[in-house]
């Protein structure tokens, strides 16, 4: 399935439909993940629904013992060496944003 072209409420709802399928290969109930992460059989059932905080999702993954795929889901990102020999060997801490034709004029002071 390609993420690309969905909404971001549609993306929850099949990640969670994902986390609901993991639990049932796993042949755990909705009460058993709630009780291992501490939470409500309420906040599973939204979880499989797509309505959950992340720390949630990440704390049911941990239940489910689906954590080592993270780092497939959002790999660690890499300093391109160009932008490190700018940056004179310090990493960005913010970014610069768009910059359009308007905000490039020179400034009357």
């Amino acid at each position: 399935m390609s993420f690309s072209n969905l909404s971001a409420s549609a993306i929850a709802e099949e990640l969670g439909e994902r986390l609901k399928q993991a639990r049932l290969n796993q042949n755990l109930t909705q009460a058993e993940v709630a009780e291992s992460v501490g939470v409500s059989r309420k906040q599973v059932i939204n979880a499989e629904k797509g309505k959950a905080q992340l720390e949630m999702f990440v704390a049911i993954l941990l239940a489910l013992n689906l954590t080592g795929h993270l780092e497939l889901f959002l790999p660690k990102q890499q300093i391109s060496p160009l932008q490190l020999a700018q940056l004179q060997g310090r990493q960005r801490q913010r970014a610069s944003g768009q910059k359009t034709a308007d905000q490039e004029e020179e400034s009357e002071w």
